[in-house]
């Protein structure tokens, strides 16, 4: 008999089976709705989520070199995905000061409304997110937030800017607390994606 979370037998029988087939649709979920913004922008999934990520991160994480690892793919592969979006004038390259090799990346006027179009791609899923109850929300995240840090941990996940992998965080007696804020923080603050970042 199969342990694999695919089996519907074992999965009917397991939470953990379970859990792991649910993520696999929500992944399903945001493919269909990245292909969906693809076909409208005749742009790929990845060059939408790096546009996206450029509009709204820092200028010294916008380097291809920072991106492969964030999307994690080889710097060959994500060198090819800029040079289509500066191709079409949607990114623009800005030189460093003092060295001519390395480059920042920053969207353009016409990449900002590429931006503005698909910068809700996943409304259709928040807007089931809002109607959940808020215990559950809750839960939800805090069960998602420590997901992610263990992948991170494992290595799964590369490139993670969570409250968990930041030299301010500290967990004391389950509270947990933010030393740069000096404030402890309830499960709902915890942060995925924090601009004051400091890793470990």
């Amino acid at each position: 008999m199969s342990d694999s979370p695919f089996d519907v037998n074992y999965q009917n029988r397991s939470i953990d089976a379970k859990i792991i087939a649910g993520l696999e649709r929500m992944a399903e979920v945001f493919r269909v709705l990245l292909w969906q913004q693809s076909r409208q922008t005749g742009l790929s999934p990845l060059q939408i989520q790096v546009m996206l990520f450029l509009a709204f991160h820092e200028p010294q994480q916008c380097k291809i070199g920072y991106l492969a690892k964030e999307f994690n793919v080889t710097k060959p592969t994500m060198s090819d995905a800029i040079k289509v979006l500066h191709q079409k004038k949607l990114v623009e390259r800005i030189a460093h000061l003092t060295d001519s090799r390395s480059h920042q990346l920053r969207v353009t006027e016409a990449g900002q409304q590429i931006v503005e179009q698909t910068g809700h791609f996943s409304s259709v899923l928040q807007s089931f997110i809002q109607g959940l109850e808020p215990g559950l929300k809750t839960g939800l995240y805090e069960g998602l937030f420590k997901l992610i840090h263990e992948l991170t941990q494992s290595g799964l996940l590369t490139i993670q800017r969570m409250c968990s992998t930041c030299i301010h965080y500290q967990l004391n007696q389950q509270v947990h607390y933010c030393g740069l804020l000096r404030i402890p923080l309830e499960s709902d603050h915890l942060r995925l994606d924090c601009p004051e970042h400091e890793a470990r």
